[in-house]
């Protein structure tokens, strides 16, 4: 019986350090590489050997070995071991056109938290001067909100004219008064550069938010465009998100096996901690949280949808006693095994699949 050889060198993690590994390892006539998930830390090193290896990245969580004796060498060992002995599974790495996307998608999420901290700050300026049109509109990202701090900028200080650009309904619906009020405060100099700066940041985080989603459809349209035509049938998901599901799982959905696959690997499935008979907990497993993102913003729009299948699945779950959250993301994980299916057959949505928009006559139907 051949005996394997063990052969051990030490590499850094620079281009030239790496290519001197790739270089080693086909002297040695290696085929597969196994590495550990690390992050953004991986990503360089499987860029240089995709090409010429096999590559299969794993979680961590599932090749642990026995606590004690632990060091980098003896991870190394034990990882190439059950890689040898077929252990491993490989986790879901996309090619990089999708990679590519992926940053645009991401991009946007961050974009999105800048922009909401950014409205608060201008927010707090404008409280800490005692204008607190913010307690009466709506949204602070709205016209009404967005007038008024433009008009403070260029030097309005009447209450009586800054009312003026509030719209209608929020006046009527809290009085005039009480609105006028609210608009009348202290604002000095220093405050009002402040509101300038903000609102530079905040229109310059804007651009690039909209350059991004340019550039995110321009690339589906060009390079996935039946997958992307596919998603836009169904209720709740419109380009930007259908963009963003595609960069996180791709178009090719025999990567993964069933439909139920994509759900845990997404992280809407609910956990199943269960011991001695009762259930701990139900909560939905951790997994991708962009696309959870996405899929629970068009679950969303899709279970108010009316005389769809979603919304009336939504309002039977309510009445069934369930909060609105679980609702939601049932509706989400409904969606993700539709949109595996619609990927994986090449079918549209059938719109014509409607129920009746009364839950009890929807039931009837059924």
């Amino acid at each position: 019986m051949n005996r394997v050889k063990k052969s051990e060198k030490k590499f850094g993690v620079s281009t030239r350090e790496v290519k001197s590994l790739s270089m080693t390892l086909k002297s040695h006539h290696v085929s597969e590489v196994c590495m550990e998930s690390t992050g953004i830390y991986g990503k360089p090193i499987w860029h240089l050997l995709e090409n010429d290896f096999r590559l299969y990245l794993v979680n961590p969580q599932f090749i642990k070995q026995l606590p004690g004796r632990k060091s980098d060498v003896k991870d190394a060992e034990w990882i190439a071991t059950v890689l040898l002995k077929n252990l491993v599974r490989n986790s879901f790495v996309p090619d990089n056109r999708i990679q590519q996307l992926r940053l645009y998608g991401r991009r946007i999420n961050d974009l999105n938290k800048d922009l909401v901290r950014c409205q608060q700050r201008i927010d707090m300026i404008l409280q800490s001067c005692n204008i607190r049109i913010s307690n009466y509109v709506s949204n602070i990202n709205g016209k009404s909100y967005q007038k008024v701090v433009q008009a403070i900028m260029e030097g309005e200080r009447s209450p009586e004219e800054l009312v003026k650009l509030i719209h209608g309904r929020t006046v009527n619906k809290h009085g005039r008064e009480v609105v006028r009020d609210s608009l009348e405060g202290n604002i000095g100099h220093a405050d009002v550069d402040m509101l300038k700066q903000y609102m530079e940041v905040l229109r310059m985080y804007q651009a690039q938010k909209e350059t991004c989603l340019a550039e995110m459809i321009k690339s589906c349209k060009k390079h996935y465009h039946r997958a992307f035509s596919l998603l836009l049938s169904l209720p709740g998901i419109k380009e930007q998100t259908a963009a963003i599901i595609i960069s996180e799982i791709g178009a090719d959905m025999s990567l993964f096996a069933t439909a139920a696959a994509l759900v845990s690997w997404a992280g809407l499935r609910p956990r199943n901690d269960e011991s001695a008979g009762k259930i701990k907990s139900l909560k939905i497993t951790h997994g991708n949280k962009y696309l959870r993102k996405a899929l629970m913003e068009a679950a969303w729009g899709a279970s108010r949808t009316r005389r769809s299948i979603f919304y009336n699945k939504f309002w039977r779950l309510r009445q069934r006693g369930k909060n609105r959250n679980k609702c939601t993301v049932a509706i989400a994980r409904h969606l993700l095994g539709i949109i595996w299916s619609q990927l994986s057959k090449d079918e549209y949505f059938d719109s014509e699949y409607r129920l009746d928009a009364n839950p009890r006559r929807a039931r009837e139907a059924t």
